[in-house]
């Protein structure tokens, strides 16, 4: 019997989806977000599930996906969280509400 190597078909790429960034298939669930919340905001995976209404599988396929694009994604992470903070200046200064 031939080894077979599988793949994690719960994670997709597509251009034409939240910038190519690797997501939950079936959804626009980005793997950082999965990251970010479960890294930096202590939410368990049962959490994440619950607030995305997503099976565990879905979950623990993003984080593995994460933990083997560590870098990748912690930059995303960080690009995002600058973006964020650009706005809210941005915000601050013109007095505008594109960010709550």
């Amino acid at each position: 019997m031939a080894v077979e190597i599988l793949a994690l078909p719960e994670i997709i790429s597509d251009p034409n989806l939240r910038a190519g960034r690797p997501v939950i298939a079936g959804t626009g669930l980005r793997v950082s977000d999965v990251a970010a919340l479960y890294t930096f905001h202590d939410y368990s995976v049962a959490d994440i599930a619950a607030a995305h209404e997503l099976s565990l599988a879905q979950v623990h396929a993003a984080l593995a996906y994460y933990f083997d694009h560590k870098v990748q994604i912690d930059d995303e992470i960080r690009a995002d969280d600058a973006e964020i903070a650009t706005l809210r200046e941005q915000q601050r200064r013109d007095g505008s509400s594109l960010l709550p």
